[in-house]
């Protein structure tokens, strides 16, 4: 049985997937790979937030090729991986609860008619449901590596046009009070040729992202949050390519910052 339990409310029925699976849990790779955005599953009792298909496939609704990414990035490295299984649109795991944009109404421009006029039960029910069992998996695998080297990288994606404006990054890396592996990462993605922000297009603050500062800042852990264009990664070649990629390049800035070769 998984030390990993969850009081649902209700709002998943017993057939329906668990919110979050780990896959590597006791792994001694220095290297926790999550993806807050991996799914795009919804609740059956909340039917479609009243969307249809089309918008349910669309950014809006997952990090689309964020979790190919990280599965094969996580297998390349003999790592952890911690993947959520629902729709942001049901409620965002990489926002605090009671956030502005953690159970969205509108997205981008796209109204969400599920999600209007929630009540405070109605929420906590999402939370209970959905955030709190991927948040407590993220904490009991980290609380049992106990003293191992653990570097949290958490993968995401972004669109190449956001409100009818391009965005010119391939990626970007993000971090806000502990830069130096965000950076030094930055630096590595850039000698490959490759067009980079810092934290962009998405700036991290303590206040709009939930992962990193709660499981890898209190921690003073090493981390990443890393965004990658989705035309970069949306079919298996690019998905694979870009894990390959970081496979090579997480253990050189981890060894160039520690002085010492990583485990794993």
């Amino acid at each position: 049985m998984s030390r990993f339990t969850s009081d649902t409310d209700a709002l998943l029925a017993p057939d329906e997937p668990a919110p979050a699976f780990v896959e590597r849990a006791s792994s001694d790779s220095p290297f926790v790979i999550v993806c807050d955005h991996a799914g795009r599953r919804i609740p059956r009792a909340l039917g479609t937030l009243g969307l249809g298909e089309a918008d349910l496939e669309r950014h809006i609704a997952w990090d689309i090729g964020a979790a190919g990414v990280a599965a094969r990035l996580a297998e390349a490295l003999g790592a952890t991986l911690i993947q959520q299984r629902y729709s942001r649109l049901v409620i965002d795991c990489n926002r605090a609860p009671g956030h502005p944009t953690s159970i969205a109404t509108v997205s981008e421009s796209t109204p969400i008619p599920g999600n209007a006029g929630l009540d405070m039960a109605e929420r906590r029910l999402r939370e209970l449901a959905i955030f709190r069992p991927y948040h407590t998996m993220i904490a009991e695998t980290l609380d049992a590596r106990g003293d191992l080297p653990t570097c949290l990288i958490s993968m995401h994606s972004f669109t190449p046009v956001f409100h009818g404006v391009r965005r010119v990054w391939e990626a970007g890396v993000l971090f806000d009070r502990s830069p130096a592996f965000g950076r030094a990462l930055a630096e590595c993605l850039r000698r490959e040729g490759l067009v980079v922000g810092e934290n962009e297009p998405y700036r991290m603050t303590q206040t709009s992202d939930y992962t990193v500062p709660v499981h890898a800042e209190r921690r003073g852990l090493d981390y990443a949050e890393i965004e990658i264009r989705q035309d970069l990664i949306a079919q298996a070649a690019g998905q694979k390519a870009w894990a390959d990629r970081l496979a090579r390049l997480l253990p050189e800035v981890l060894r160039t910052l520690s002085g010492a070769a990583p485990a794993g």
